[in-house]
């Protein structure tokens, strides 16, 4: 089992989470991210600037039992089906059950800014954001240790 994190966009609050929590559960962490990113990280997989590069390599790195953080739905989306946990930065776990939902949602945001529209940027990032993903990744790691026990 390992984590690994989609570090393009990851916030620095939740990267360090995530460290500090595989080192708690002796769990392996790897980063992900274009070149032109600064990561600090024990393991960290430089990738080019390609759209798509980080994304590719996390799928190709990800196997059953890990944990992804990523912001990208449509990633999320890719390393569920690989029965990989995926969890957002601000501590949102995407699900098999609310996956095909989300996507929905990111289609239509889509096509309303292709069209002209505005749509809403996240808000800024709190302390809270920080807590809820902590303890979501801490839950997903308890759950899929105690998965792998039995």
């Amino acid at each position: 089992m390992k984590i690994i994190v989609d570090a393009d966009a990851c916030p620095r609050g939740a990267l360090a989470s995530a460290l500090s929590l595989a080192a708690r559960f002796g769990v392996r962490l790897v980063t992900v991210a274009g070149f032109d990113h600064v990561i600090e990280s024990p393991e960290h997989v430089t990738v080019g600037d390609g759209p798509q590069e980080a994304d590719i390599k996390i799928i190709n790195l990800a196997q059953s039992g890990d944990a992804v953080v990523t912001q990208d739905i449509g990633l999320a989306a890719a390393v569920l089906g690989k029965k990989c946990a995926a969890l957002n930065p601000c501590g949102f776990e995407y699900r098999e059950d609310t996956i095909a939902a989300a996507l929905e949602e990111r289609e239509i945001k889509a096509k309303h800014r292709r069209s002209g529209g505005r749509t809403k940027g996240p808000p800024k990032r709190t302390k809270e954001d920080d807590g809820r993903f902590a303890a979501r990744l801490e839950q997903i790691l308890r759950r899929t240790i105690k998965d792998h026990l039995e």
